[in-house]
């Protein structure tokens, strides 16, 4: 949350949780026999000791497949939606299957999608970027100009504001593809805004800029000029390639740290004024309703998160008890995560996780916990703290500061109960 009373806020404090709780223990570090569930290698196995068609066959030769796939037996890790969440497939979302993946960088293919308008299909040759109002010369660019710009890689994550929105007023969806799946994270390769925009002249006054989309919704935001100078950048290329047509082919906005909705895709216009549009992506939508019937507005900055990816619904337990290990993901557009907690006993204990990968300014982080598991019931849960010193709040803290009416930017700390056989569902302890 980005409010300074929520700095540093005390989450060890005991608060009540469910009855179930009585049998929880935490439970740190490595333990001898955690692989006492293994099977034992010294019973035969013929899926070891027999050979195999693979081992028997040829197989494909490199010109089989000249865009590489996923194997066959991936074939489950895609984007899904959620049918009732928007009734027209042209304004819609589908999520990251977060609980299948590791490390940072989210697959091209695995992006989360967010349209107003359905995916803009264009020609990269019939494509022009114009920036143009307070400026000494309007310019309109084509694809071929840019690219003579110096351009610059950078890793960040992406989050629509909306992403765990359905559980501002409970425990909904059953999964965490569905509960934060609306965030990637890859490497951008474009142009520094800045660049683009001193090549233009920017006249004394101009205060925002009003990027707009190529799409059918023609997707406007107010953007302060202060951000575009610092660190956005207009991109051509994600993870290497070229950006996907759902996610802006031929060109985007990265707007770092903050809400998706002001990554303008299909980027076609950059309008420069003295003061914002108030257009309807940021009067009507994206504000925070807040209990008292009033709307907080211009609350760009995604706020320090994290959520446990495994186990979860989507990715139970399945080895049984001893050595298991707890992973996901804390990300903030404050900067660097610094540290992530992590309690299996519904936040009474913590513990610190370990992260490990990148640490990268406003990129997702990727922390581990290993434990050994006795088999008994779980709520788990984790606690992100940024470099700025924002800890992750407790939904109940964060409902008494905002109530229960917003859509928009729920950071609060994610629950799952793992149950004895390993499963897992949505909660919310009290």
């Amino acid at each position: 949350m980005s409010s300074n009373n929520e700095k540093k806020s005390g989450l060890d404090r005991p608060v009540s949780r469910r009855g179930l709780l009585g049998g929880l223990a935490a439970s740190g570090g490595v333990a001898a026999g955690l692989f006492a569930g293994r099977a034992n290698a010294a019973q035969p196995d013929p899926l070891i000791t027999d050979i195999q068609d693979w081992n028997r066959y040829l197989g494909d030769g490199v010109d089989s497949r000249p865009y590489g796939s996923p194997s066959e037996f991936e074939s489950h890790v895609v984007r899904r939606d959620v049918s009732w969440l928007t009734a027209d497939a042209t304004s819609s979302v589908n999520f990251t299957p977060l609980h299948a993946l590791d490390g940072i960088i989210t697959p091209n293919g695995l992006c989360f999608e967010r349209h107003h308008g359905g995916i803009a299909e264009i020609n990269p040759a019939d494509h022009r970027l114009m920036i143009h109002g307070m400026v000494d010369k309007p310019l309109v660019f084509t694809m071929q100009d840019l690219m003579r710009f110096p351009r610059e890689n950078r890793v960040y994550f992406l989050e629509c504001a909306a992403n765990s929105g359905m559980e501002w007023r409970g425990a909904q969806l059953n999964g965490c593809q569905y509960t934060h799946g609306m965030v990637h994270n890859v490497m951008y390769t474009g142009i520094p805004l800045k660049l683009l925009l001193e090549e233009a002249g920017i006249k004394e006054g101009a205060r925002w800029l009003l990027p707009e989309g190529a799409d059918a919704s023609a997707m406007t935001r107010s953007v302060p000029l202060e951000k575009g100078l610092e660190d956005c950048l207009v991109a051509f290329k994600m993870n290497g390639e070229a950006l996907r047509p759902e996610q802006g082919y031929p060109l985007r906005l990265v707007v770092p740290g903050w809400e998706g909705n002001m990554w303008v895709k299909w980027l076609r216009r950059i309008e420069v004024g003295d003061q914002p549009w108030h257009q309807r992506e940021e009067t009507s939508k994206y504000t925070d309703l807040l209990a008292n019937g009033k709307a907080r507005r211009f609350t760009w900055a995604m706020d320090v998160k994290s959520v446990i990816t495994n186990p979860s619904p989507q990715a139970p337990i399945m080895h049984g008890r001893g050595q298991t290990i707890i992973t996901g993901l804390a990300w903030s557009g404050a900067g660097k995560i610094n540290r992530v907690d992590v309690s299996i006993d519904g936040g009474r204990n913590w513990q610190t996780a370990r992260l490990n990968g990148p640490s990268l300014d406003k990129s997702l982080h990727r922390f581990y916990y290993d434990f050994d598991w006795d088999g008994s019931d779980l709520l788990i849960q984790s606690r992100a703290i940024d470099e700025a010193g924002f800890v992750q709040p407790t939904k109940k803290e964060l409902r008494a500061a905002r109530g229960e009416n917003s859509i928009y930017h729920n950071n609060g700390i994610q629950t799952w109960h793992v149950k004895a056989d390993g499963s897992a569902e949505n909660v919310e302890v009290s």
